[in-house]
Parts: C-alpha cells; structure tokens; sequence
C-alpha cells in the first residue's frame, strides 16, 4: 500500500509517511489479530519519536490495516479492511463526481455479462448447489413473498453467487460497488410492480439453467436481457 511523500526527504511529513508505510509492511506481513506490540516496542523497533509513531498510526488505522488497543493488553494489532469498507469509498467517490445509477449501470452491465459467461464454465459443487438452491428459491417466490425489497435481495444474491463463480475477485468488487450505489440512490423505486418482479424472477431462473446447464452463449445473452431490462426502467426514471 502506497504512502506518497511529497515532502523533502527527513521532513516531519516524509519521516510519517515511512513510519506508515513500515506499520503498513508489519500488519500484512502478519494474521490478522495478531498483536504487533506495544507502543513503546515499535517506537524503539521503527526508531522515530512518539508523535510521529501516533500520526502514521492513525493513517494505517484508517486504511483498516491496524488497530490500536488501550490499556492492559493494549497496542498496535494488525487487522484488514472489510468488503463494506472497500466498496464504500469508491461508491462515494463516485458520487460526489455527479455519477449517476445509469452511468454505473453501463459498466456493470459488461461485467455482468462476462460473469454470468464465466459462471457457466464453474465446476466447483459447492457453488453450483448454491445457485441451484437460489434458482429455486426464486422460482418458488409467491404470496407475501412476492415483495420488491425481496426481489432485490434475490437480484443481490445472484450477483454475488455469479461473481464466485466465475473466480474472478475483480468482477465480485465491481459488482458490489454497482450494487452499494444503486442501494443508496433513493429516487429509484425498481419492482414496485407485480409484472416487472415476475419478469426479473423468470430472467434469474433460465440464467440460473443456462449456467447450470453449462452453456456460456446463452448466459451471455440471457444476462443482457437482464441488463437491457434494468436501462429500461432507468430510462423511464430519468
């Protein structure tokens, strides 16, 4: 993990950002939890002062990469940032620069395919029998069931199953951010209908069986009728 010096080098900005860069080294170098010592270990360890030990702590900690404990038991403890904690920064990043869901959505409609694509060529039991049980669970949605928040969590559920199957952490992280910006646009009111949850629930099942069935075209195609569908309703938003 970078930590830029833009200062002279043996400047008091320099001398933190090595010190961060070092507590940075010591946590991924360790398990997380495991206890990197005492205050007064890593400022004898690392040979900088005491509050350029508590400036670069406190850029570490920020980055989720260490944590730091008072008290008896206390100190520097190597940790790892969260899957909610990489995605919120770039969904807010995203933001804050007048992105909009169909801006995102043009990206993560080409993922999307890919994945479903990819997920096809899965072996892995364990996956499929996860998306053989979600293919099921969705067909058999009825009743009380029958809700837009559920349908939702369905449309979240099989994003998340495809993106391990096709085994590529890069299309799980893209996905997610899609998902975490859509959550948090609250102007957009998808499956408010009866008929537009019956037509997604009906593109998750033959997804879900041209996956299992193997057949990458297919699921390349049957993704983007998914995708087309969802520009549809954002178009009709705009």
């Amino acid at each position: 993990m970078p930590y830029e010096t833009v200062q002279s080098e043996g400047s008091p900005r320099s001398r933190v950002s090595e010190t961060a860069r070092q507590l940075a080294d010591l946590s991924l170098a360790a398990s997380e939890g495991d206890h990197l010592g005492a205050e007064v270990d890593l400022l004898e360890r690392l040979g900088v002062s005491r509050p350029t030990l508590r400036q670069a702590a406190k850029i570490v900690e920020s980055d989720r990469l260490i944590s730091v404990r008072k008290g008896q038991g206390g100190g520097f403890f190597a940790t790892r940032p969260s899957a909610a904690d990489v995605i919120r920064a770039p969904a807010r990043f995203l933001r804050l620069n007048g992105a909009t869901l169909m801006d995102v959505h043009i990206v993560t409609r080409l993922i999307a395919t890919e994945a479903a694509s990819m997920a096809a060529g899965c072996e892995d039991e364990a996956l499929r029998g996860a998306l053989q049980a979600h293919r099921d669970s969705v067909a058999e949605t009825a009743g009380a069931g029958d809700t837009a928040e559920a349908t939702i969590q369905q449309e979240t559920r099989l994003a998340r199953i495809l993106s391990e199957m096709s085994g590529n952490p890069a299309i799980g992280l893209f996905m997610e951010i899609g998902y975490t910006f859509g959550r948090e646009e609250q102007n957009i009111r998808f499956y408010q209908q009866a008929d537009d949850r019956e037509r997604s629930r009906s593109l998750q099942v033959q997804l879900c069986d041209a996956i299992l069935a193997g057949d990458p075209e297919i699921a390349r195609l049957l993704m983007a009728r998914r995708t087309a569908m969802i520009v549809e309703w954002l178009k009709k938003e705009s």
